[in-house]
Protein backbone atom coordinates (compact mmCIF):
# COMPACT_ATOMS: atom_id res chain seq x y z
CA UNK A 1 0.00 0.00 0.00
CA UNK A 2 2.51 2.55 -1.40
CA UNK A 3 2.08 5.82 0.41
CA UNK A 4 3.60 9.70 -0.43
CA UNK A 5 5.98 10.48 2.38
CA UNK A 6 7.52 13.78 1.24
CA UNK A 7 6.20 16.59 -1.14
CA UNK A 8 8.77 18.96 -2.66
CA UNK A 9 7.78 21.86 -5.31
CA UNK A 10 9.64 24.28 -6.87
CA UNK A 11 7.98 26.94 -9.55
CA UNK A 12 5.04 25.28 -9.76
CA UNK A 13 2.01 27.88 -10.89
CA UNK A 14 2.10 29.59 -7.44
CA UNK A 15 4.15 27.47 -5.32
CA UNK A 16 7.60 28.76 -5.16
CA UNK A 17 8.38 26.37 -2.86
CA UNK A 18 7.33 23.60 -0.13
CA UNK A 19 8.12 20.71 1.50
CA UNK A 20 5.69 18.87 3.21
CA UNK A 21 5.63 15.51 5.26
CA UNK A 22 1.89 14.33 4.52
CA UNK A 23 -0.42 12.43 6.70
CA UNK A 24 -0.65 8.52 5.55
CA UNK A 25 -4.20 8.65 5.48
CA UNK A 26 -6.40 11.64 4.84
CA UNK A 27 -4.70 14.91 3.80
CA UNK A 28 -7.49 18.09 3.51
CA UNK A 29 -6.14 21.19 2.23
CA UNK A 30 -7.70 24.19 3.57
CA UNK A 31 -6.74 27.88 3.09
CA UNK A 32 -7.57 30.92 1.01
CA UNK A 33 -8.78 31.28 -1.90
CA UNK A 34 -5.68 30.81 -4.77
CA UNK A 35 -3.08 30.08 -2.18
CA UNK A 36 -2.07 26.51 -4.10
CA UNK A 37 -4.42 24.15 -2.66
CA UNK A 38 -5.27 22.60 -5.95
CA UNK A 39 -1.89 23.33 -7.50
CA UNK A 40 -0.39 20.84 -4.53
CA UNK A 41 -3.25 18.21 -6.00
CA UNK A 42 -2.03 18.87 -9.52
CA UNK A 43 1.67 18.36 -8.83
CA UNK A 44 1.42 14.79 -7.25
CA UNK A 45 -1.36 14.47 -10.59
CA UNK A 46 1.43 15.43 -12.80
CA UNK A 47 4.06 13.65 -11.08
CA UNK A 48 2.50 10.42 -10.21
CA UNK A 49 0.13 9.68 -12.87
CA UNK A 50 0.88 7.47 -15.23
CA UNK A 51 1.11 9.44 -18.48
CA UNK A 52 4.12 9.78 -20.82
CA UNK A 53 3.69 13.51 -21.35
CA UNK A 54 1.60 16.37 -20.52
CA UNK A 55 0.72 19.23 -21.44
CA UNK A 56 2.77 22.72 -20.25
CA UNK A 57 2.89 26.52 -20.86
CA UNK A 58 4.74 29.25 -19.53
CA UNK A 59 1.87 29.70 -16.96
CA UNK A 60 3.01 26.75 -15.19
CA UNK A 61 5.79 28.05 -14.32
CA UNK A 62 5.85 30.62 -11.00
CA UNK A 63 5.72 33.93 -11.80
CA UNK A 64 6.33 32.89 -15.94
CA UNK A 65 9.74 32.89 -14.86
CA UNK A 66 10.77 29.88 -17.44
CA UNK A 67 14.45 30.37 -16.55
CA UNK A 68 13.94 28.46 -13.27
CA UNK A 69 12.69 25.03 -14.33
CA UNK A 70 9.63 23.43 -12.41
CA UNK A 71 10.73 20.14 -10.21
CA UNK A 72 8.07 18.49 -8.13
CA UNK A 73 9.72 15.48 -6.17
CA UNK A 74 7.48 12.51 -4.75
CA UNK A 75 8.93 10.40 -1.81
CA UNK A 76 7.48 6.97 -1.86
CA UNK A 77 6.72 4.46 0.96
CA UNK A 78 5.55 1.52 2.01
CA UNK A 79 6.87 0.46 -1.61
CA UNK A 80 5.98 -3.28 -2.77
CA UNK A 81 8.89 -5.75 -2.90
CA UNK A 82 9.18 -4.95 -6.58
CA UNK A 83 9.91 -1.75 -6.17
CA UNK A 84 12.66 -2.63 -3.60
CA UNK A 85 14.85 -4.41 -5.91
CA UNK A 86 18.32 -3.72 -5.79
CA UNK A 87 19.16 -5.01 -9.30
CA UNK A 88 16.87 -2.89 -10.54
CA UNK A 89 16.40 0.19 -8.55
CA UNK A 90 19.43 -0.14 -6.51
CA UNK A 91 20.93 3.15 -6.70
CA UNK A 92 17.87 4.98 -6.24
CA UNK A 93 17.08 3.59 -3.29
CA UNK A 94 16.68 5.93 -0.38
CA UNK A 95 15.70 6.22 3.23
CA UNK A 96 13.04 8.06 5.25
CA UNK A 97 13.25 9.03 8.77
CA UNK A 98 9.48 8.85 10.56
CA UNK A 99 11.29 10.58 13.62
CA UNK A 100 12.82 13.48 12.15
CA UNK A 101 10.48 13.44 8.90
CA UNK A 102 13.46 13.96 6.88
CA UNK A 103 14.71 11.75 3.57
CA UNK A 104 18.05 10.18 3.89
CA UNK A 105 20.45 9.55 0.59
CA UNK A 106 20.75 5.75 1.20
CA UNK A 107 18.73 3.37 3.25
CA UNK A 108 19.74 2.18 6.42
CA UNK A 109 18.76 0.57 9.85
CA UNK A 110 15.61 2.05 11.53
CA UNK A 111 14.31 4.00 8.50
CA UNK A 112 12.07 3.02 5.79
CA UNK A 113 13.46 2.47 2.51
CA UNK A 114 12.04 4.50 -0.05
CA UNK A 115 12.35 5.91 -3.80
CA UNK A 116 11.83 9.85 -5.15
CA UNK A 117 10.07 9.92 -8.54
CA UNK A 118 10.95 13.59 -9.73
CA UNK A 119 9.17 15.19 -12.67
CA UNK A 120 10.93 18.32 -14.51
CA UNK A 121 10.08 20.42 -16.95
CA UNK A 122 12.73 23.13 -18.49
CA UNK A 123 11.81 25.93 -21.11
CA UNK A 124 11.39 23.47 -23.38
CA UNK A 125 8.05 22.66 -22.05
CA UNK A 126 8.86 19.29 -21.76
CA UNK A 127 8.26 16.70 -18.88
CA UNK A 128 10.95 14.01 -17.66
CA UNK A 129 9.93 11.80 -15.38
CA UNK A 130 12.98 10.26 -13.54
CA UNK A 131 13.76 8.86 -10.04
CA UNK A 132 16.38 10.83 -7.76
CA UNK A 133 19.22 10.18 -5.74
CA UNK A 134 21.74 12.80 -4.97
CA UNK A 135 24.73 9.31 -5.48
CA UNK A 136 22.95 8.48 -8.51
CA UNK A 137 23.04 12.02 -9.72
CA UNK A 138 27.04 12.28 -8.68
CA UNK A 139 27.39 9.15 -10.93
CA UNK A 140 25.49 10.17 -13.63
CA UNK A 141 22.97 7.45 -13.68
CA UNK A 142 19.30 8.08 -14.82
CA UNK A 143 16.23 5.95 -14.99
CA UNK A 144 13.06 5.86 -14.62
CA UNK A 145 10.16 4.10 -13.12
CA UNK A 146 9.43 0.54 -15.47
CA UNK A 147 6.04 1.88 -17.06
CA UNK A 148 4.16 -1.39 -14.95
CA UNK A 149 4.72 0.28 -11.59
CA UNK A 150 3.73 4.15 -13.01
CA UNK A 151 0.77 2.45 -13.86
CA UNK A 152 0.19 0.68 -10.46
CA UNK A 153 1.01 3.59 -8.65
CA UNK A 154 -1.25 6.30 -10.55
CA UNK A 155 -3.31 7.69 -8.18
CA UNK A 156 -7.33 7.87 -8.84
CA UNK A 157 -8.66 11.62 -9.68
CA UNK A 158 -11.95 11.66 -8.05
CA UNK A 159 -12.93 14.93 -10.17
CA UNK A 160 -16.19 16.12 -11.59
CA UNK A 161 -16.56 14.30 -14.60
CA UNK A 162 -16.87 10.68 -13.50
CA UNK A 163 -16.87 8.95 -17.24
CA UNK A 164 -13.67 7.90 -17.72
CA UNK A 165 -13.94 5.97 -13.91
CA UNK A 166 -17.35 4.10 -14.75
CA UNK A 167 -15.94 2.36 -17.95
CA UNK A 168 -13.70 0.08 -18.80
CA UNK A 169 -10.97 2.56 -20.13
CA UNK A 170 -7.17 2.08 -19.48
CA UNK A 171 -6.32 3.12 -15.63
CA UNK A 172 -9.70 3.52 -14.69
CA UNK A 173 -10.64 2.68 -11.23
CA UNK A 174 -12.96 -0.41 -12.70
CA UNK A 175 -10.17 -1.91 -14.26
CA UNK A 176 -7.69 -1.81 -10.82
CA UNK A 177 -10.97 -3.83 -9.35
CA UNK A 178 -10.01 -7.75 -10.56
CA UNK A 179 -7.28 -8.84 -12.98
CA UNK A 180 -10.23 -9.37 -15.26
CA UNK A 181 -9.78 -7.92 -18.37
CA UNK A 182 -12.29 -7.98 -21.92
CA UNK A 183 -11.17 -10.45 -24.27
CA UNK A 184 -13.56 -9.78 -26.57
CA UNK A 185 -12.10 -8.69 -29.66
CA UNK A 186 -13.65 -10.14 -32.31
CA UNK A 187 -17.64 -9.49 -30.44
CA UNK A 188 -16.71 -5.52 -30.08
CA UNK A 189 -15.47 -6.20 -34.24
CA UNK A 190 -19.35 -7.87 -34.65
CA UNK A 191 -20.73 -4.89 -32.99
CA UNK A 192 -19.57 -2.06 -35.03
CA UNK A 193 -20.23 -3.81 -38.05
CA UNK A 194 -24.04 -4.84 -37.39
CA UNK A 195 -24.24 -0.81 -35.77
CA UNK A 196 -23.00 0.13 -39.69
CA UNK A 197 -25.04 -2.13 -41.49
CA UNK A 198 -28.57 -1.24 -38.98
CA UNK A 199 -27.96 2.03 -39.65
CA UNK A 200 -27.57 2.09 -43.31
CA UNK A 201 -31.19 0.16 -43.71
CA UNK A 202 -32.49 3.24 -41.85
CA UNK A 203 -30.69 6.16 -43.01
CA UNK A 204 -31.32 5.16 -46.77
CA UNK A 205 -35.00 5.72 -46.60
CA UNK A 206 -34.72 9.24 -45.08
CA UNK A 207 -31.80 10.57 -47.08
CA UNK A 208 -33.41 8.81 -50.55
CA UNK A 209 -33.63 12.14 -52.62
CA UNK A 210 -29.58 13.18 -51.00
CA UNK A 211 -28.69 9.88 -52.01
CA UNK A 212 -30.25 10.02 -56.10
CA UNK A 213 -28.08 13.64 -56.45
CA UNK A 214 -25.46 12.30 -55.06
CA UNK A 215 -25.59 8.79 -57.31
CA UNK A 216 -26.77 11.37 -60.31
CA UNK A 217 -24.12 13.51 -59.73
CA UNK A 218 -20.97 10.70 -59.50
CA UNK A 219 -22.46 9.11 -62.89
CA UNK A 220 -21.99 12.46 -65.03
CA UNK A 221 -18.87 13.12 -63.76
CA UNK A 222 -17.54 9.29 -63.84
CA UNK A 223 -16.67 9.54 -60.04
CA UNK A 224 -16.73 5.70 -59.11
CA UNK A 225 -19.17 4.99 -56.03
CA UNK A 226 -20.29 1.29 -57.41
CA UNK A 227 -23.88 0.75 -58.04
CA UNK A 228 -25.36 3.08 -55.97
CA UNK A 229 -24.10 5.04 -52.34
CA UNK A 230 -25.26 4.85 -49.20
CA UNK A 231 -25.66 6.62 -46.07
CA UNK A 232 -23.64 4.30 -43.50
CA UNK A 233 -21.75 5.07 -40.46
CA UNK A 234 -17.94 6.25 -40.64
CA UNK A 235 -15.93 2.92 -39.93
CA UNK A 236 -13.61 5.47 -37.82
CA UNK A 237 -16.41 6.37 -35.87
CA UNK A 238 -17.27 3.04 -34.66
CA UNK A 239 -14.55 1.50 -33.85
CA UNK A 240 -15.31 0.00 -30.33
CA UNK A 241 -13.04 -1.04 -28.26
CA UNK A 242 -12.86 -1.78 -24.51
CA UNK A 243 -13.63 1.93 -23.54
CA UNK A 244 -16.72 1.45 -25.11
CA UNK A 245 -17.63 -1.07 -22.37
CA UNK A 246 -19.39 0.86 -19.21
CA UNK A 247 -21.90 0.56 -16.50
CA UNK A 248 -25.30 0.56 -16.85
CA UNK A 249 -28.08 0.82 -14.72
CA UNK A 250 -31.12 -1.94 -14.54
CA UNK A 251 -33.06 0.02 -16.87
CA UNK A 252 -30.19 0.73 -19.27
CA UNK A 253 -29.31 3.93 -18.63
CA UNK A 254 -25.35 4.82 -18.65
CA UNK A 255 -24.15 4.91 -14.96
CA UNK A 256 -22.33 8.28 -16.29
CA UNK A 257 -26.00 10.17 -16.37
CA UNK A 258 -25.35 9.95 -12.08
CA UNK A 259 -25.46 13.50 -10.70
CA UNK A 260 -22.36 14.36 -10.00
CA UNK A 261 -22.39 13.67 -6.20
CA UNK A 262 -23.34 10.17 -6.82
CA UNK A 263 -21.19 9.11 -9.34
CA UNK A 264 -18.43 10.93 -6.44
CA UNK A 265 -19.64 8.82 -4.04
CA UNK A 266 -19.62 5.20 -6.43
CA UNK A 267 -16.03 6.02 -7.48
CA UNK A 268 -14.57 6.53 -3.81
CA UNK A 269 -16.46 3.53 -3.02
CA UNK A 270 -14.60 1.86 -5.71
CA UNK A 271 -11.29 2.87 -4.96
CA UNK A 272 -11.39 2.15 -1.44
CA UNK A 273 -12.37 -1.45 -2.84
CA UNK A 274 -9.08 -1.35 -5.30
CA UNK A 275 -7.05 0.18 -3.07
CA UNK A 276 -4.80 -2.79 -2.88
CA UNK A 277 -3.83 -2.01 -6.43
CA UNK A 278 -4.20 2.05 -6.03
CA UNK A 279 -3.89 3.54 -2.77
CA UNK A 280 -3.90 7.34 -3.49
CA UNK A 281 -6.59 9.14 -4.41
CA UNK A 282 -7.04 12.83 -5.13
CA UNK A 283 -10.13 15.32 -4.95
CA UNK A 284 -10.73 18.67 -5.61
CA UNK A 285 -13.14 20.44 -3.26
CA UNK A 286 -14.73 17.12 -2.26
CA UNK A 287 -17.59 18.86 -1.04
CA UNK A 288 -19.18 19.22 -4.82
CA UNK A 289 -22.44 18.07 -6.00
CA UNK A 290 -22.67 16.94 -2.44
CA UNK A 291 -25.61 17.35 0.34
CA UNK A 292 -24.07 17.86 3.64
CA UNK A 293 -24.88 13.79 4.83
CA UNK A 294 -23.83 12.40 1.57
CA UNK A 295 -20.82 14.40 1.57
CA UNK A 296 -20.32 13.02 5.43
CA UNK A 297 -20.44 9.24 4.10
CA UNK A 298 -17.91 9.95 0.97
CA UNK A 299 -15.87 11.37 3.75
CA UNK A 300 -16.20 7.85 5.67
CA UNK A 301 -15.81 5.68 2.48
CA UNK A 302 -12.56 7.24 1.93
CA UNK A 303 -11.47 5.94 5.62
CA UNK A 304 -11.74 9.26 7.37
CA UNK A 305 -13.05 7.16 10.72
CA UNK A 306 -11.01 3.96 9.94
CA UNK A 307 -7.83 3.53 11.66
CA UNK A 308 -6.76 1.03 9.33
CA UNK A 309 -6.19 4.17 6.98
CA UNK A 310 -7.04 2.06 3.22
CA UNK A 311 -6.44 4.93 1.36
CA UNK A 312 -3.93 8.25 1.32
CA UNK A 313 -6.35 11.28 0.47
CA UNK A 314 -5.12 14.65 -0.90
CA UNK A 315 -8.17 16.71 -0.96
CA UNK A 316 -9.18 19.98 -0.64
CA UNK A 317 -12.39 22.09 0.73
CA UNK A 318 -14.04 25.45 1.37
CA UNK A 319 -16.88 23.53 3.11
CA UNK A 320 -17.34 23.71 7.27
CA UNK A 321 -19.43 20.53 6.87
CA UNK A 322 -15.99 18.46 5.45
CA UNK A 323 -14.16 20.53 8.20
CA UNK A 324 -16.48 19.19 11.09
CA UNK A 325 -16.05 15.71 10.19
CA UNK A 326 -12.71 14.93 10.13
CA UNK A 327 -9.97 14.90 12.91
CA UNK A 328 -7.43 17.51 13.49
CA UNK A 329 -4.82 15.72 12.67
CA UNK A 330 -6.36 15.29 8.96
CA UNK A 331 -6.98 18.86 8.42
CA UNK A 332 -3.78 20.97 7.19
CA UNK A 333 -3.64 24.92 6.63
CA UNK A 334 -1.84 26.14 3.44
CA UNK A 335 -0.09 29.18 4.00
CA UNK A 336 2.63 31.77 1.95
CA UNK A 337 4.94 33.39 3.41
CA UNK A 338 7.19 35.43 1.26
CA UNK A 339 8.45 32.37 -1.65
CA UNK A 340 7.65 29.38 0.80
CA UNK A 341 4.71 27.71 0.98
CA UNK A 342 4.10 25.76 4.23
CA UNK A 343 1.45 23.27 5.50
CA UNK A 344 0.44 23.32 8.73
CA UNK A 345 -1.23 20.06 10.36
CA UNK A 346 -4.52 21.80 12.26
CA UNK A 347 -3.47 18.84 15.33
CA UNK A 348 -5.77 17.51 17.77
CA UNK A 349 -5.31 19.73 21.13
CA UNK A 350 -8.61 20.41 22.61
CA UNK A 351 -8.11 24.18 21.77
CA UNK A 352 -8.41 23.16 18.16
CA UNK A 353 -10.15 19.78 17.86
CA UNK A 354 -13.40 22.00 20.19
CA UNK A 355 -12.87 24.89 17.81
CA UNK A 356 -13.10 22.24 14.65
CA UNK A 357 -16.45 20.77 15.97
CA UNK A 358 -18.38 23.83 17.32
CA UNK A 359 -16.88 26.15 14.98
CA UNK A 360 -15.23 25.05 11.23
CA UNK A 361 -16.06 27.78 9.73
CA UNK A 362 -13.46 29.61 11.52
CA UNK A 363 -10.71 27.74 9.72
CA UNK A 364 -12.07 28.56 6.50
CA UNK A 365 -11.26 32.26 7.17
CA UNK A 366 -8.38 34.53 7.37
CA UNK A 367 -9.45 36.50 10.24
CA UNK A 368 -10.82 35.30 13.47
CA UNK A 369 -12.51 36.76 16.35
CA UNK A 370 -12.25 35.12 19.24
CA UNK A 371 -15.60 35.44 21.82
CA UNK A 372 -16.17 34.61 25.27
CA UNK A 373 -20.34 33.67 24.58
CA UNK A 374 -22.93 33.81 22.16
CA UNK A 375 -23.22 37.32 23.68
CA UNK A 376 -20.14 39.02 22.24
CA UNK A 377 -20.30 36.47 19.07
CA UNK A 378 -23.96 38.51 18.30
CA UNK A 379 -22.61 42.13 19.74
CA UNK A 380 -19.95 41.94 16.79
CA UNK A 381 -22.07 40.48 14.15
CA UNK A 382 -24.61 43.12 14.74
CA UNK A 383 -22.17 45.73 14.99
CA UNK A 384 -20.64 44.38 11.44
CA UNK A 385 -23.84 44.36 9.90
CA UNK A 386 -24.24 48.37 11.39
CA UNK A 387 -21.28 49.68 9.74
CA UNK A 388 -22.26 48.12 6.45
CA UNK A 389 -24.98 50.24 6.86
CA UNK A 390 -22.31 52.93 6.97
CA UNK A 391 -20.35 52.16 4.19
CA UNK A 392 -18.16 49.70 5.68
CA UNK A 393 -17.04 46.48 3.87
CA UNK A 394 -18.51 43.09 5.79
CA UNK A 395 -15.95 41.23 7.58
CA UNK A 396 -17.51 38.02 6.76
CA UNK A 397 -16.97 38.98 2.80
CA UNK A 398 -13.59 39.69 3.53
CA UNK A 399 -13.09 36.56 5.14
CA UNK A 400 -13.70 37.20 9.19
CA UNK A 401 -15.47 34.38 10.74
CA UNK A 402 -16.30 33.97 14.27
CA UNK A 403 -15.33 31.40 17.66
CA UNK A 404 -18.08 31.18 20.53
CA UNK A 405 -15.86 29.53 23.27
CA UNK A 406 -18.72 29.42 25.01
CA UNK A 407 -18.39 31.11 28.40
CA UNK A 408 -16.53 29.98 31.59
CA UNK A 409 -12.94 30.73 31.98
CA UNK A 410 -11.72 33.53 30.10
CA UNK A 411 -8.37 31.72 29.83
CA UNK A 412 -9.93 29.64 26.94
CA UNK A 413 -10.37 32.19 24.85
CA UNK A 414 -6.60 33.21 24.59
CA UNK A 415 -5.20 29.13 24.83
CA UNK A 416 -8.14 29.02 21.78
CA UNK A 417 -6.61 31.85 20.38
CA UNK A 418 -2.94 31.27 20.33
CA UNK A 419 -3.70 27.90 18.63
CA UNK A 420 -5.47 29.95 15.64
CA UNK A 421 -2.39 31.85 15.96
CA UNK A 422 -0.07 29.58 15.40
CA UNK A 423 -1.81 28.40 12.42
CA UNK A 424 -1.27 31.51 10.85
CA UNK A 425 -4.77 33.26 11.37
CA UNK A 426 -5.33 37.02 12.02
CA UNK A 427 -6.97 36.58 15.87
CA UNK A 428 -8.72 39.22 18.28
CA UNK A 429 -9.68 37.97 21.58
CA UNK A 430 -13.35 39.42 23.17
CA UNK A 431 -14.01 38.84 26.50
CA UNK A 432 -15.78 40.85 29.47
CA UNK A 433 -13.71 41.70 32.24
CA UNK A 434 -16.16 40.73 35.42
CA UNK A 435 -13.48 37.92 35.51
CA UNK A 436 -9.95 38.16 35.11
CA UNK A 437 -7.94 35.80 32.74
CA UNK A 438 -4.39 34.96 33.61
CA UNK A 439 -2.24 38.02 32.65
CA UNK A 440 0.86 35.35 31.67
CA UNK A 441 -2.07 34.15 28.97
CA UNK A 442 -2.59 37.63 27.65
CA UNK A 443 0.79 38.70 27.20
CA UNK A 444 1.85 35.10 25.57
CA UNK A 445 -1.22 35.65 23.13
CA UNK A 446 -0.39 39.44 22.23
CA UNK A 447 3.40 38.98 22.19
CA UNK A 448 2.43 36.14 19.28
CA UNK A 449 0.36 39.04 17.93
CA UNK A 450 -3.14 38.54 18.53
CA UNK A 451 -4.92 41.45 19.49
CA UNK A 452 -7.06 41.38 23.28
CA UNK A 453 -10.11 43.57 23.56
CA UNK A 454 -11.79 43.81 26.54
CA UNK A 455 -14.37 46.49 28.59
CA UNK A 456 -13.31 48.62 31.47
CA UNK A 457 -12.59 46.40 34.58
CA UNK A 458 -14.91 44.31 36.39
CA UNK A 459 -17.75 44.94 33.77
CA UNK A 460 -19.77 42.24 31.56
CA UNK A 461 -21.17 43.28 28.08
CA UNK A 462 -24.57 44.52 29.63
CA UNK A 463 -22.56 46.42 32.20
CA UNK A 464 -20.88 48.51 29.59
CA UNK A 465 -23.88 49.06 27.07
CA UNK A 466 -26.46 50.39 30.53
CA UNK A 467 -23.32 52.53 32.20
CA UNK A 468 -21.97 53.93 28.48
CA UNK A 469 -24.96 54.35 25.94
CA UNK A 470 -26.97 57.70 26.45
CA UNK A 471 -30.63 57.92 27.91
CA UNK A 472 -32.47 57.14 25.19
CA UNK A 473 -30.48 54.46 23.92
CA UNK A 474 -30.92 52.92 27.48
CA UNK A 475 -34.63 53.20 26.73
CA UNK A 476 -34.11 51.46 23.72
CA UNK A 477 -32.56 48.65 25.46
CA UNK A 478 -35.01 48.14 27.75
CA UNK A 479 -38.08 48.20 25.32
CA UNK A 480 -36.23 45.15 23.58
CA UNK A 481 -35.63 43.47 26.34
CA UNK A 482 -39.52 43.86 26.77
CA UNK A 483 -40.41 43.05 23.52
CA UNK A 484 -38.21 39.78 23.64
CA UNK A 485 -39.08 38.47 27.18
CA UNK A 486 -42.04 39.92 28.10
CA UNK A 487 -42.90 42.97 30.66
CA UNK A 488 -43.30 40.82 33.55
CA UNK A 489 -40.05 39.10 33.65
CA UNK A 490 -37.99 42.38 33.06
CA UNK A 491 -39.75 43.91 36.20
CA UNK A 492 -39.42 40.76 37.87
CA UNK A 493 -35.35 40.84 37.39
CA UNK A 494 -35.31 44.68 38.54
CA UNK A 495 -37.05 43.95 41.46
CA UNK A 496 -35.04 41.19 42.60
CA UNK A 497 -31.68 43.06 42.17
CA UNK A 498 -32.54 45.68 44.03
CA UNK A 499 -34.16 43.73 46.30
CA UNK A 500 -37.61 45.24 45.62
CA UNK A 501 -36.27 48.94 46.01
CA UNK A 502 -36.87 49.48 42.05
CA UNK A 503 -39.44 48.37 39.48
CA UNK A 504 -39.46 49.25 35.74
CA UNK A 505 -42.23 51.76 35.96
CA UNK A 506 -39.77 53.33 38.36
CA UNK A 507 -36.66 52.90 36.09
CA UNK A 508 -39.06 54.33 32.76
CA UNK A 509 -40.23 57.30 34.77
CA UNK A 510 -36.67 58.31 36.31
CA UNK A 511 -35.28 58.13 32.54
CA UNK A 512 -37.64 60.56 31.37
CA UNK A 513 -37.53 62.53 34.66
CA UNK A 514 -33.85 62.85 35.84
CA UNK A 515 -32.31 60.89 33.50
CA UNK A 516 -30.94 57.10 34.41
CA UNK A 517 -28.90 57.66 37.91
CA UNK A 518 -25.42 55.69 37.65
CA UNK A 519 -26.70 53.16 40.80
CA UNK A 520 -29.52 52.39 38.16
CA UNK A 521 -27.40 51.85 35.05
CA UNK A 522 -25.46 49.44 36.95
CA UNK A 523 -28.69 47.65 38.59
CA UNK A 524 -29.84 47.21 34.80
CA UNK A 525 -26.43 45.64 33.91
CA UNK A 526 -26.84 43.40 36.44
CA UNK A 527 -30.80 42.82 36.10
CA UNK A 528 -30.42 42.24 32.30
CA UNK A 529 -27.74 38.72 32.32
CA UNK A 530 -29.90 37.40 35.49
CA UNK A 531 -30.19 34.03 35.59
CA UNK A 532 -30.78 32.07 32.45
CA UNK A 533 -33.54 34.39 31.13
CA UNK A 534 -31.16 37.09 30.44
CA UNK A 535 -32.89 39.77 28.68
CA UNK A 536 -30.56 39.76 25.49
CA UNK A 537 -28.13 36.44 25.96
CA UNK A 538 -27.78 35.03 22.22
CA UNK A 539 -26.45 35.34 18.84
CA UNK A 540 -29.66 36.72 17.93
CA UNK A 541 -30.62 38.94 20.32
CA UNK A 542 -27.80 40.59 20.76
CA UNK A 543 -27.07 40.87 17.16
CA UNK A 544 -30.18 42.60 16.98
CA UNK A 545 -29.20 45.19 19.97
CA UNK A 546 -26.04 46.06 18.13
CA UNK A 547 -27.29 46.83 14.99
CA UNK A 548 -30.51 48.58 15.51
CA UNK A 549 -29.48 50.51 19.08
CA UNK A 550 -26.03 50.38 19.91
CA UNK A 551 -24.37 51.14 16.46
CA UNK A 552 -26.81 54.10 16.36
CA UNK A 553 -26.13 55.85 19.25
CA UNK A 554 -22.51 55.59 19.24
CA UNK A 555 -21.41 59.16 18.43
CA UNK A 556 -23.27 60.04 22.46
CA UNK A 557 -21.73 57.13 24.11
CA UNK A 558 -19.01 57.56 26.76
CA UNK A 559 -15.42 58.05 25.42
CA UNK A 560 -14.10 54.99 27.06
CA UNK A 561 -16.87 52.73 25.58
CA UNK A 562 -16.39 54.40 21.91
CA UNK A 563 -12.60 53.81 21.89
CA UNK A 564 -13.21 49.73 22.63
CA UNK A 565 -15.65 49.58 20.05
CA UNK A 566 -13.51 51.61 17.13
CA UNK A 567 -11.08 49.26 18.11
CA UNK A 568 -13.03 46.57 16.52
CA UNK A 569 -13.78 48.60 13.94
CA UNK A 570 -10.27 48.63 13.08
CA UNK A 571 -9.25 45.25 13.31
CA UNK A 572 -12.58 44.05 11.20
CA UNK A 573 -11.55 46.05 8.56
CA UNK A 574 -8.13 45.99 8.32
CA UNK A 575 -6.69 44.09 5.64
Amino acid sequence: MTRIRRVEIRNFRSVQSLDWTPSAGINCLIGPGDGGKSSILDAIDLCLGARRSAPFGDADFSSLDVSQPIAISLTLGALPDELKNLDTYGEFLRGFDAATRMVEDEPGAGIETVLTLRLTVASDLEPSWTLFSERAEQQGLERGLAWKDRTALAPARIGSFANTNLSWTRGSVLNRLTDERANLGIELARAAREARANFGNQAGAQFAESLRVVNATATSLGVPVGASAQALLDAHSVSIGDGAIALHNEAGVPLRSLGTGSARLLIAGLQRAAAEAATIALIDEVEHGLEPHRLARLLDSLGAKDPALPLQVFMTTHSPVAIRELSGNQVFVVRTQGTQHQVHQVGVADDVQSTIRADPEAFLAKAVIVCEGASEVGFARGLDQYWISQGFPSFLANGGSYVNVGGGDPDKCYSRGAALLGLGYRVLVLVDADRAPAQESVAAFVAAGGMALTWRPGRALEDELFLSLDDGAIRGLLQRAVDLVEESLVNAHIQSQSQGHMTLDAVWTEGLLDGHSAATRTLLGLASRKGKNSWFKSVTKFEGVAKDIVGPNLATAEAGFRSVVEQLRRWTHAA
